[in-house]
């Protein structure tokens, strides 16, 4: 069969006749070995069921540099591979768990992708927001990237700009893509959806730095940036934009009207009892599923039904209202402390009680101070020592980290919460 081959490429004809997943299958030990071949059988084929067996049925490392990114782009740029195709060799190192986010927020979220609307993810902290824009990025797109917006953000950094270069004493300038350019070159490249999501972008001064965005949200014929070969760049429906905003920052209320009538605004806000809890009862599960923590999973359970409930609806802090808005995605990060800081090898090993009041002033106690007030803070150093006296676990660690805060806070206003 090689020998066949060899014949059919040194007499310049084409490799291959049909192209089809009989030759795939038949050839594919060769195809594998030989990146030149493979390259040339994807870009040729008309039988996307051609590519998906080279991707499914057999390893093809494309994560090497050398033959593994030439059959990469090969089969990212086919026009006749399928996107669950090139989301596999492109997701490849992708690593995000199930969707745990309400189903309305999910099917919201899809439909608005679909009819080209851009999104903005909004809601309190610990909502899952991040988490989940590139879970969808992932489920609808071939990639996505990432971009935090800073306060030092402005137009370019969305749209483009022109950048000076000095060589021999010579001043030249090129033009840098910004993150939604450089999308909507990826997406152009690839010939799919591709994703670019912006986090918290309250960070920036939206009006600003949104305002070319506008216009060509509402007229696709509008170029937003052209590139070095002098493209016109234009907002096109394979360029998915995802955006995120923590309700702590900025209500809906207070955001630009424009942004609003371009972008689905959708909230992820508190989770229901049901679906709280299966979340929690998940992530005990994973703890379950390890040997020797000598933790009370019971009880672990019920303190953060407990420690949520307080934050969110103040019913262990003896007021009918809430401290403040709080999600119940940070727990997660507890229960990876304590499935490492456990184990028997591990630092709190005997100590669990310790570990867990460690995890909190850790993990959750100092996202949630972030954005308190006095009064907040207060309340949360109260909250914890009313959880301290109803549990086993030590909470003093978080309880302390609170009232610190708030003496630190006291003395910088020159007055105490106590007068």
């Amino acid at each position: 069969m090689t020998d066949i081959i060899d014949e059919q490429m040194s007499s310049g004809k084409p490799r291959f006749q049909e192209y089809d997943r009989d030759e795939a299958e038949e050839y594919s030990g060769f195809l594998l070995t030989n990146a030149p071949t493979a390259e040339d059988f994807i870009k040729r084929t008309t039988d996307p069921e051609a590519i998906r067996y080279l991707v499914e049925r057999h390893t093809i490392d494309v994560d090497v540099p050398g033959a593994g990114t030439q059959i990469r782009e090969a089969i990212l740029t086919s026009d006749t591979a399928p996107l669950d195709v090139k989301q596999t060799v492109a997701q490849r190192n992708a690593d995000l768990g199930d969707i745990v986010v309400p189903e309305t927020v999910e099917r919201n979220a899809r439909t608005a992708l679909e009819v080209g609307k851009p999104i903005v993810f909004y809601g309190p902290t610990g909502t899952g927001k991040t988490y989940f824009a590139k879970q969808l990025a992932l489920e609808t797109c071939i990639d996505y990237e990432v971009h935090t917006a800073t306060p030092t953000w402005t137009p370019a950094d969305i749209t483009g700009s022109i950048q000076p270069e000095t060589e021999d004493g010579e001043i030249t300038y090129h033009r840098r893509a910004g993150c939604v350019s450089q999308g909507i070159e990826e997406a152009e490249k690839y010939g799919d959806n591709y994703a670019v999501i912006i986090d918290e972008i309250t960070r920036a001064d939206i009006s600003q730095v949104f305002g070319p965005l506008y216009t060509a949200i509402e007229d696709d014929k509008q170029v937003i940036f052209r590139n070095d070969e002098g493209e016109g760049l234009t907002l096109t429906d394979d360029l998915k934009l995802i955006c995120t905003m923590n309700m702590s920052d900025r209500t809906v209320n207070e955001l630009d009207n424009a942004i609003t009538r371009r972008f689905a605004m959708i909230e992820l806000s508190r989770y229901d009892d049901e679906d709280r809890a299966a979340l929690f009862e998940d992530w005990i599960d994973e703890l379950e599923a390890s040997s020797d923590l000598n933790l009370n999973l019971d009880e672990l359970q019920d303190l953060f039904e407990r420690h949520h409930r307080g934050i969110n609806e103040g019913t262990t802090t003896n007021s009918e209202e809430g401290i403040m808005e709080f999600g119940p995605m940070h727990y997660t990060d507890v229960t990876k402390f304590l499935k490492h800081a456990c184990k028997p090898s591990g630092p709190y090993s005997g100590e669990a009680s310790i570990a867990v009041g460690q995890a909190f002033a850790t993990y959750v106690a100092p996202r949630l101070l972030n954005t308190a007030s006095l009064p907040q803070i207060n309340r949360l150093a109260s909250h914890y020592e009313s959880l301290d006296d109803q549990f086993s676990f030590d909470l003093s660690a978080p309880e302390d980290l609170a009232r610190r805060q708030a003496e630190a806070e006291e003395r910088e206003m020159g007055v105490s919460a106590y007068e």
